[in-house]
C-alpha cells in the first residue's frame, strides 16, 4: 500500500497543505493501529512517514523504536532507540536511554542498564519511570551484593572452620600419636623393668641354689669326714665286746658263778667307757715347751 500511495505522489504532487493532511493522517492511524496492538501496521506507517514522506520528527522515530520493541526484535529496537540518543528534544532521548536501560536489564547488562537510567534521569529530571526503574535496579544490585558478599563471608568461614577443624583434627591424632608414643615407653620400660628383675630372681635363684650346692657339699664333706671316726668307734666299739667276750670265757674258765661274772664284765665296760672318753678329749690349750710335763 505504502508503494501504491508514493506512486500516487509522483504522478499527482501534493500541494504542502495536502502532504501535512496526509502526514497527520498517517500518524494518526500508526498510533491507531499501535494502540491497538497491531505493530507491524504501525511500523509500516511509521516507516512511509520517515522515508516516503521525509518526516524529520524524533517522536516518530521513538515511535517506530516503540514498535520494534513491542515485536521483541530488539536489534531493530535497540538500533533505532541508539540512534535517538543524539536527539536534541530532551523528553525522547531520556525516553530512548530509559528504553535501552529496561532492555539491557533483561539481557541481565545490570551495570550498563544502570547508567542508561541514570542519563535518563540526567536528561530529563521529570523522567519519574527512569528514575524508578533506577532505585529499584540499584536497590537489586545492592541486595546482590550484600548477599553475595555474604555468600563470601560465609564461604570464608567455613573455608575458617574447616580448616580450624582439620587443624584440630590432625592436632588430636598428633596427641593421639604421642599419648601412644609415651605408653608404648612405659610399656616398654616397665617390660626391661620386669625383664630385669626377672634375670635378678634368676641370679637370685641361681646363686640360692649354689648356696645350697654349697652348703649340700659341706654337708656332705662334714658327714664324709664324720665317718672315719664313727667308723673307728664301732671298731672301738667291737674290740671291746670282743675283749669282754674274752674275758667271760676266762672267767667261766675260773668257774666264777654267771650273775658275779655279769658284776665284774659291767664293771670292767663301765672303766673301758670312762677311760676311753677320757682319752678321747684333746687338750684346748697347746703345751709350753719351756714348762715340764707335769
Amino acid at each position: 500500500m505504502k508503494y501504491l500511495i508514493a506512486l500516487l505522489l509522483l504522478i499527482n504532487p501534493l500541494t504542502d497543505l495536502d502532504k501535512i493532511a496526509q502526514v497527520n493522517k498517517l500518524k494518526k492511524d500508526a498510533k491507531t493501529a499501535f494502540n491497538k496492538g497491531d505493530y507491524s501496521t504501525a511500523i509500516d506507517k511509521y516507516n512511509y512517514l520517515l522515508d516516503s514522506m521525509q518526516v524529520e520528527d524524533d517522536n516518530i522515530k521513538l515511535n517506530l523504536a516503540n514498535a520494534y520493541y513491542k515485536t521483541n526484535d530488539s536489534t531493530s529496537a535497540a538500533n533505532s532507540y541508539n540512534n535517538l540518543l543524539s536527539s536534541k528534544d530532551k523528553v525522547v532521548k531520556s525516553v530512548a536511554h530509559q528504553q535501552l536501560g529496561i532492555m539491557t536489564d533483561r539481557a541481565k547488562k545490570f551495570d550498563e542498564a544502570l547508567n542508561h537510567f541514570k542519563n535518563a534521569i540526567k536528561t530529563n529530571p521529570a523522567n519519574d519511570e527512569a528514575r524508578y526503574n533506577y532505585e529499584m535496579l540499584k536497590k537489586m544490585l545492592e541486595e546482590q551484593e550484600k548477599n553475595q558478599q555474604n555468600q563470601k563471608n560465609k564461604d570464608q568461614e567455613n573455608k575458617d572452620q574447616e580448616k580450624q577443624d582439620q587443624e584440630n583434627k590432625d592436632q588430636q591424632n598428633k596427641d593421639q600419636q604421642q599419648q601412644k608414643e609415651k605408653q608404648d615407653q612405659e610399656n616398654k620400660e616397665q617390660q626391661e623393668q620386669q625383664n630385669q628383675e626377672g634375670k635378678e630372681g634368676e641370679q637370685k635363684d641361681e646363686d640360692q641354689q649354689q648356696k645350697d650346692q654349697k652348703e649340700k657339699e659341706g654337708e656332705k664333706e662334714k658327714k664324709e669326714e664324720q665317718k672315719p671316726q664313727e667308723g673307728e668307734e664301732s671298731k672301738d666299739k667291737k674290740g671291746e665286746e670282743e675283749q669282754m667276750n674274752s674275758i667271760s670265757d676266762k672267767l667261766k674258765e675260773m668257774k666264777i658263778s654267771e650273775e658275779k661274772a655279769k658284776m665284774i664284765l659291767e664293771a670292767l665296760k663301765n672303766n673301758e667307757i670312762q677311760y676311753y672318753q677320757q682319752n678321747k678329749r684333746k687338750p684346748t690349750k697347746r703345751k709350753d715347751p719351756d714348762k715340764p710335763d707335769w
